[in-house]
């Protein structure tokens, strides 16, 4: 390990450490979330028998258009596709950075557990190039924490159906808010994630063809293996072991691994930059890797972006800036005026 990845990686371990109020949520199968009723099967099975099901079923991140929405100055709120039995979870939140005159417009979702100024300065950066940015406020988090919580730890957590849940509720709802830009006449629409947020927006890629392009910020092939492996998570992870091996999990988080859905662009190639971190500690190396043999073994065209750092540091100087000169740059070439 050279002097600088031994630097990054030290850095990488030290960001994490600074939140003091991660705990260890309790394992629970979370049937009832996905309108499971016991059948007399094994918990896991029924949760096999859903994901399969889900895997199989082309609606599964289908959703109506947006039917009410209350736009106040530049706040957008609306009743979120799934409702959850927190009513805080159940409305979602947009903040819109209009750029006069602009037709372009680009969906950004933060990572997991941002906070309310998190990419706001990428929105004002987009709208200074004269492209609209709608930040989206994913679901359990900020105005949407369940009281009890001070953390977004019910989007990501042991309860395995609640979890599958919440990642299918972001997706939905990036795909309203996409149909909702089209209907007030921004003709190009782009989306932008980071992190979780990559996986939410790559799921809404995918599945809606008239997102035409996006920037995918942290990449990785499966949501259990990210889950299991990365540092960012591993108090998710300790609250999984001993209740379900890693295998069984992968299955059962199938519907929400991007891994799966990469085949589908073959067939209606979009632009889209996939950004990774040399040394990242919670999208490992090797599940980025992954994602890239898919591509390349479906032939499906793509742009790379490799960052010198890790994950939690991309979010800080210089790295941030570099993030931010490919995000820029890509978008302004690929959602042209």
């Amino acid at each position: 390990m050279s002097v600088y990845e031994r630097w990054i990686t030290s850095r990488e371990r030290s960001l994490t450490l600074r939140d003091t109020n991660r705990r260890i949520m309790p394992f629970d199968w979370g049937l009832e979330w996905l309108g499971e009723a016991p059948t007399g099967s094994a918990p896991l099975s029924t949760l096999k028998e859903y994901a399969d099901r889900a895997m199989r079923n082309g609606d599964f991140f289908a959703v109506d258009p947006m039917k009410e929405y209350v736009l106040k100055d530049d706040l957008l709120e609306f009743p979120s596709p799934i409702q959850t039995p927190y009513p805080n979870n159940n409305t979602a939140y947009c903040r819109l950075f209009p750029a006069p005159g602009s037709r372009q417009a680009v969906i950004v979702v933060p990572q997991w557990n941002a906070n309310s100024e998190s990419h706001a300065g990428l929105c004002k950066l987009l709208r200074r190039l004269g492209i609209t940015a709608a930040r989206l406020c994913l679901p359990y988090h900020e105005a949407r924490l369940p009281p009890d919580s001070i953390r977004a730890d019910y989007m990501v957590s042991p309860n395995l159906g609640r979890t599958l849940q919440s990642t299918r509720q972001a997706v939905l709802e990036v795909r309203q808010l996409a149909a909702w830009l089209r209907e007030r006449g921004y003709e190009r629409i782009g989306v932008v994630g980071s992190s979780i947020g990559s996986c939410v927006t790559f799921l809404a890629f995918v599945n809606d063809l008239n997102i035409c392009t996006g920037v995918f910020n942290h990449v990785s092939a499966y949501y259990a293996d990210v889950v299991w492996t990365g540092l960012s998570t591993r108090y998710v992870r300790w609250g999984l072991e001993g209740h379900i091996s890693l295998k069984d999990l992968h299955r059962c988080w199938a519907p929400i691994s991007p891994w799966y859905s990469i085949p589908r662009l073959k067939q209606h190639q979009r632009p889209h930059l996939l950004i990774t971190a040399k040394y990242d500690l919670s999208f490992i190396p090797e599940l980025s890797a992954k994602v890239f043999e898919q591509y390349r073994d479906h032939g499906i065209e793509h742009q790379r972006a490799d960052l010198p750092c890790g994950h939690y540091t991309t979010a800080s100087f210089p790295f941030s800036y570099l993030d931010a000169w490919w995000i820029c740059r890509f978008l302004t070439r690929n959602l042209p005026r």
